[in-house]
């Protein structure tokens, strides 16, 4: 049976006011300096939208979203429905999203940690750790590659 991943509470929390401020048009940077948007995306079992505040880097002219906290809801349904609603300010858009195989997933990854994301203690990874290192940090913390449609 696969493992459920939660985040934890202070950070259940803290997405309920980061996603009503979002939602009131406040244009705010995550952890990192990341843009923050609000991803909304079908639910995989009611059907029934699901939004929840994200940070999105660049790299190479492309955009990702990862996942901190393991293989959460957020990421279950955007699997199923491989396209959600990135929304910023007054202005949305919908996306198509890829799940990146591991190989790429990893380097997307390594880039992003040693480029300063403070969130690497999460994955288990440094900036110096090998490839392989983030090969298996990316299986169990999923990324996502974000195309305009």
């Amino acid at each position: 049976m696969a493992k459920t991943y939660k985040a934890p509470m202070f950070v259940r929390a803290a997405n309920v006011m980061t996603t009503a401020l979002l939602r009131a048009g406040f244009k705010l940077k995550g952890t990192g300096n990341y843009p923050m948007y609000l991803l909304t995306v079908r639910g995989r079992k009611s059907g029934q939208p699901r939004t929840v505040p994200i940070a999105i880097w660049e790299h190479n002219g492309k955009r990702y979203v990862g996942s901190v906290f393991g293989i959460v809801d957020w990421v279950r349904n955007l699997r199923a429905a491989g396209e959600a609603i990135l929304t910023r300010g007054r202005r949305s858009e919908t996306i198509n999203v890829r799940e990146l195989p591991k190989g790429e997933a990893a380097l997307v990854l390594r880039e992003d940690i040693k480029g300063g994301n403070p969130f690497a203690r999460n994955y288990g990874v440094t900036a110096d750790s090998s490839l392989e290192d983030f090969e298996r940090a990316v299986l169990s913390h999923p990324v996502f590659v974000l195309e305009r449609k």
